[in-house]
């Protein structure tokens, strides 16, 4: 196949605020536009391999960073304001309003990875989305962990992210291998709806007063692995009750039935789970 060609842009938010992302280009004939949202701290570089493929397979793709993260972090991260609240409100429909003007008259995809799928109620333009593939997405209540990683998880989410803030200003999340450093409100965020039932649903009617959790109908797929400590079965069920009336159906993957070591919740987007790609090429032809 041709070499895919991808070009970095700029993205300019309702609230004026800028943020970096990439545009892939297919080379055959179009069969649609995805819109790849990322997961919490993850730059965009980590979907390149992803994106092209898709692109390879005729969609148009979008990956961006959300503010205060990689290179759509402007000036210090101490100083940032971004939340995960405004990703959600602000960013991804920024980017998808940018995809929709790249690509016009054709369907348009969400393929979110953990935060990226969580936030989609917060999108006003929500409804313009034709499909939802949705990687490693669920409430990830602290509560419905293995104990093993629950303890972990809430000397991170409990202990590190209040002292990481208050001594540097932003949580520095690098040191637990788990992303960029992240802004302070987006951790003090994280910790709270991860701490609660329903992740965002703790948040209605505190931070967040409008939202179309409860009308979305949009096919979606929500996959998640056996070996994914965060995006449980009981996660994944759990973020399902923020999405009433949601056309919703759920696959769980094993590793060793792809020969593979691990998926956990990352590793999805690795060239080296290229095997389970197909499950979202397929998705995308049942919906185009």
């Amino acid at each position: 196949m041709k070499e895919i060609s991808s070009t970095n842009v700029k993205i300019i938010c309702t609230d004026e605020q800028e943020i970096s992302a990439s545009l892939f280009q297919p080379h055959n004939a179009m069969k649609g536009a995805v819109l790849i949202a990322p997961a919490t701290g993850i730059k965009r570089q980590f979907y390149i391999s992803f994106a092209n493929f898709l692109a390879e397979h005729g969609y148009a793709v979008l990956t961006f960073d959300n503010r205060g993260i990689g290179e759509s972090l402007t000036g210090s991260i101490k100083h940032s304001e971004a939340s995960i609240q405004c990703w959600g409100e602000k960013d991804m429909p920024a980017a998808l309003n940018y995809l929709k003007a790249s690509f016009p008259a054709t369907k348009y995809h969400l393929i979110g990875h953990s935060a990226g799928g969580q936030l989609i109620g917060l999108m006003p333009n929500v409804k313009e989305i034709s499909s939802v593939f949705n990687v490693a997405c669920s409430s990830g209540q602290l509560q419905n962990m293995r104990l093993s990683h629950r303890m972990k998880a809430h000397f991170f989410m409990n202990l590190f992210i209040p002292f990481s803030n208050l001594i540097f200003g932003y949580t520095k999340s690098q040191w637990f291998g788990m992303g960029e450093p992240l802004p302070k409100n987006v951790a003090k965020q994280w910790r709270a709806w991860c701490n609660a039932e329903g992740y965002v649903k703790e948040a209605f009617g505190k931070t967040v007063f409008e939202h179309l959790y409860d009308e979305l109908t949009t096919p979606s797929l929500w996959v998640n692995a056996t070996d994914d400590d965060i995006a449980n079965d009981a996660n994944v069920a759990d973020m399902l009750t923020v999405f009433p009336k949601l056309n919703a159906q759920t696959l769980t993957l094993a590793p060793e039935n792809y020969g593979l070591a691990e998926i956990g919740h990352m590793k999805f987007f690795s060239k080296k789970s290229n095997v389970l790609w197909k499950y979202a090429l397929d998705w995308l032809a049942m919906h185009k």
